[in-house]
């Protein structure tokens, strides 16, 4: 078979090869004409041109990669879109994208967005900082130190401690609490978690053995009763934060398994899931448990996220018990899950604004869960103006991240009608800053409930670029 500019020749149905693939393939711009393109001028500034060269050398091959699987030629946009692509993943991990989708808490996109002050608290910590010392007394603290009194204040509770994500909460205070002896948990509370981990799982690797009790839709306080005589010393309930149950269901009243279970002197943990402290109901939403609620109920420790409802990042908060928390925080495991500086500063941040009422004004979801269904359909339509189509409609968001799966908000949306909606989908993902929709009979729907007002000309401009390339002949 014969060579073409150092790949196999492209061929058709049979082995034969096809002019128009050829023809595609000379077209192509060569790897130096691609990197003096205009749009990457400032690159070649802030990576160097050696960076940029190599980007190019990607974005081509890539695209005769595509030319040759018979998709056609991208244009010399998408050429350019792929070798800042290239380069930005090269500098992070991570890159930003705008979230369209209207789920707030989208977990593929990394839950949360932060506060600016919960930010600025993590830059802070980044350098050298007062972590582990008092500089009072330039000997050594605890990085606990500055955490249980916020934690106190918000929650109603006695102390409090942070610890990497709920479910290392839910593991430090199993394994504490109840040690080699059984939980006792209900079948209806034995939830799946993302990534196909099961709370039984994480409760087996805490050395405390699981102690079924009840059935999936009817548990009874007898059946809490029976698992105390066989020996259990933990009860664990489980908040339904992700899932709803209906029909034929009953649960005893948390107060009464904390009453039962503290007649012999055995710990109630409830696993909360996310970390509430507004009132839903006032937005529309179904009404959802605050922490303090759980709090007020006697539990000896309550666990929630740190980058759900609460709206920071990512981390597991326990509140309790001074007693309660003093046997987690002594214990092993407490070391292996704890958190970085950066997470401590940024979280403690978090509950600052809450404790200073600014929880709706500088919490991005708070703010986002609130926005008027007028405010978002007026930004849709200065969408729609700029791009010259689609059409503004009525569409509902949702929380999302696991939490209040049964909530909807209303709102609206810009949607657009492609030949493609698959092939747009690609290439707005694609497109520098990402731009994340989705797909609803087959329209591209974009949600500007989750999109912050300043990224509102970033994404029109991705998006006439996108429609001007998917219509492209």
């Amino acid at each position: 078979m014969q060579k073409h500019r150092g790949l196999l020749s492209p061929t058709g149905p049979g082995g034969i090869e096809t002019s128009v693939h050829q023809e595609q393939l000379r077209n192509l711009p060569a790897i130096h004409q691609l990197a003096e393109h205009v749009e990457l001028t400032e690159a070649v500034q802030d990576f160097g041109r050696d960076a940029v060269v190599s980007a190019c050398r990607f974005a081509i091959k890539k695209a005769r990669t595509v030319i040759l699987s018979g998709e056609g030629a991208p244009p010399s946009e998408a050429l350019v879109t792929e070798a800042q692509r290239f380069l930005l993943q090269r500098q992070t991990l991570y890159r930003r994208a705008l979230n369209a989708t209207g789920v707030i808490l989208h977990t593929n996109l990394g839950r949360a967005p932060l506060p600016e002050p919960a930010w600025e608290a993590m830059r802070q910590a980044a350098g050298y900082c007062d972590l582990e010392m008092d500089l009072d007394s330039g000997k050594r603290a605890s990085r606990q130190r500055g955490i249980v009194d916020p934690i106190a204040q918000l929650t109603g509770a006695e102390a409090g401690l942070i610890v990497n994500n709920n479910a290392a909460a839910v593991l430090l205070a199993t394994a504490a609490l109840a040690g080699s002896r059984p939980t006792a948990i209900s079948r209806g509370h034995l939830v799946e978690i993302g990534g196909s981990f099961r709370l039984s799982t994480i409760l087996e690797a805490s050395g405390s053995p699981v102690m079924e009790v009840g059935s999936t839709n009817r548990t009874h306080l007898a059946d809490y009763a029976e698992a105390l005589d066989k020996g259990a010393g933990l009860i664990l309930l489980v908040h339904k934060s992700n899932f709803t149950m209906s029909g034929f269901v009953t649960e005893p009243r948390p107060e009464e398994v904390i009453a039962l279970a503290h007649e012999r002197s055995v710990p109630v943990v409830l696993d909360l899931g996310s970390g509430n402290f507004n009132e839903t109901a006032r937005y529309g939403l179904p009404e959802e448990s605050t922490v303090p609620q759980a709090i007020a109920q006697g539990f000896d420790a309550v666990c929630f996220s740190g980058d759900k409802l609460m709206g920071g990042p990512q981390a597991g908060l326990i509140a309790g018990g001074a007693v309660t928390c003093q046997q987690l925080s002594r214990h092993p495991l407490a070391r292996a899950l704890r958190c970085d500086k950066v997470q401590l500063a940024g979280v403690v941040a978090t509950i600052n604004l809450y404790l200073r009422q600014e929880s709706l004004r500088q919490v991005p979801i708070w703010s986002m869960i609130h926005a008027s269904p007028e405010a978002l359909k007026e930004r849709a339509e200065a969408w729609r103006q700029r791009v010259g189509q689609g059409e503004v409609v009525e569409s509902h968001g949702a929380v999302g991240g696991g939490s209040l799966p049964d909530a909807s908000l209303s709102g609206y949306a810009l949607r657009l009608s492609p030949p493609s909606p698959e092939t747009l989908q690609r290439q707005l993902r694609q497109a520098s800053p990402p731009v994340v929709g989705h797909i609803v009979n087959d329209h591209v729907l974009l949600h500007p409930r989750t999109v912050h007002p300043r990224d509102d000309a970033a994404l029109v401009d991705v998006l006439q670029k996108a429609l001007h390339a998917t219509s492209a002949p």
